[in-house]
């Protein structure tokens, strides 16, 4: 797993050998169990991800206890309740490992440690912190502009792993749409 990160982060910047064993010295392996709640509400989130295999599921449950899945992480991906990270903040967002999952995490001090020490771990962190408002931007004006149906289609286009590994449910609350909605387009599509 650790090449796999490795393989990860060179592709986004450029390091020396000895900058890439510091940074990869800060990584710890977990292995949460299949539904672990690795954040939950109200606790800050100390930790930064990276699946090495399974997929991890960054999302929130409103006063009527209905579950909207903001983020999905599979593997070669960071994930993290971020404003929480960043804020030092309660999480308003859970964290749960949907499926065995292999997971490298750094301290939420170390990571910031690296950004102070090694000036291209800020340019990855940058680059981190751009993708994850793009995608955030692109999932809401999905929302705002699309209906289900396109919304499944564009899912199936850009991401057909969600479709085939997680079950309906998880979908449904990743699209914003009912169960039963999932599966009517499912049928048509």
């Amino acid at each position: 797993m650790y090449q796999q990160i490795e393989n990860y982060i060179r592709k986004e910047i450029i390091v020396s050998n000895a900058e890439i064993s510091l940074i990869l010295s800060f990584f710890k392996p977990l292995t949460p169990n299949r539904n672990e709640i690795l954040v939950t509400h109200g606790q800050t989130s100390q930790r930064m991800f990276f699946v090495g295999k399974g997929c991890l599921r960054i999302f929130f449950i409103n006063e009527e206890g209905i579950d909207s899945t903001r983020y999905l992480a599979f593997e070669d991906n960071f994930a993290t309740a971020l404003v929480s990270f960043i804020t030092n903040e309660p999480s308003f967002e859970f964290i749960q490992a949907l499926e065995e999952t292999e997971l490298l995490y750094i301290t939420q001090q170390d990571f910031y440690h690296l950004t102070d020490t090694i000036p291209a771990w800020e340019k990855f962190y940058r680059h981190y912190l751009e993708m994850a408002y793009v995608n955030n931007t692109k999932r809401l004006m999905s929302f705002v502009t699309m209906d289900a149906k396109e919304r499944y289609k564009l899912l199936l286009s850009q991401n057909p792993d969600y479709v085939q590994r997680l079950p309906n449910k998880m979908v449904a609350s990743y699209l914003n749409i009912s169960q039963e909605t999932l599966s009517r387009l499912k049928s048509k599509i």
